[in-house]
């Protein structure tokens, strides 16, 4: 009889400790979420604090350098009529000019990028929206002996998105594959379903890309192009991530890269 109650009690101990432990554990696990939480959304807090300081900061120099443009142009209109100027001075002039136009470029590329991006979502046929985007470029592409050709497409490809920053980012990747061509090749885009979500997928015959290299293309300012500002494909990537989606990248040194816009129907 005791040895049944003893076997009874120790049973309810064995239990009480059991269950202790498995409560405490997740309590445990609830705290390092909890706490993990708290870090993530300190990180981003910091993350908008310094885009606010950013921006401010590339307005500030947006200013005193639309001044220099504009003084700049006026001072090369007086010199160009006078005959004692040096033609030295003139060509120093036109490079200042240059540099100061590039440096006005680079912030209204930094500006679009860092700014806040507010998605005015509506239903769009993006089958359609890529066969403007072939027509728009087609003289371009002629130019630069590519042949681009759109996958074709029976039924609409409709997905709740912001058509204007999706068409950017589609026009993004369409100029970064041809600027990967510079001596011709083959761009296919195309736009299809697949479970809740529409790919938009866009195929070059250019050198593709190394696995170091993939591991870095959609960073800011990253770029293996002379004269290429690297924030074409880091736009995108955000674009595509404020809209719940992802890009998908498969690409082999010598034999081309397809990139892949992966978005939900609906948000």
């Amino acid at each position: 009889m005791w040895d049944w109650i003893g076997g009874l009690n120790g049973g309810l101990i064995w239990g009480l400790v059991i269950g202790l432990t498995i409560a405490g554990t997740g309590g445990w696990l609830l705290y390092r979420r909890l706490c993990a939480a708290q870090a993530r959304a300190r990180y981003v807090e910091r993350l908008a604090e310094l885009g606010t300081l950013t921006g401010g900061l590339a307005h500030e120099i947006k200013n005193p350098l639309s001044t220099v443009q504009l003084n700049l142009q006026l001072l090369q209109e007086d010199l160009v009529g006078d005959r004692n100027t040096s033609p030295r001075v003139i060509s120093r002039l036109a490079t200042i000019q240059r540099e100061a136009s590039r440096l006005r470029e680079t912030l209204d590329d930094f500006l679009r990028y860092a700014g806040r991006l507010e998605l005015q979502r509506e239903p769009v046929d993006l089958n359609n929206m890529l066969g403007e985007l072939v027509d728009f470029l087609a003289p371009q592409a002629q130019i630069a002996r590519i042949q681009l050709r759109q996958m074709p497409c029976e039924s609409p490809v409709v997905a709740s998105v912001d058509p204007k920053l999706i068409k950017q980012s589609a026009l993004n990747l369409m100029l970064n594959a041809m600027q990967a061509m510079p001596g011709g090749g083959e761009l296919i885009v195309g736009a299809q379903r697949r479970d809740g979500h529409v790919l938009l997928s866009f195929t070059d015959t250019g050198p593709g890309i190394s696995a170091d290299d993939q591991a870095k293309i959609f960073e800011a300012y990253f770029s293996k192009r002379k004269g290429g500002m690297g924030l074409g494909l880091a736009m995108t990537k955000r674009i595509t991530q404020e809209h719940g989606g992802h890009v998908e990248l498969d690409s082999q040194l010598g034999k081309g890269s397809r990139f892949t816009l992966v978005l939900p129907v609906n948000a």
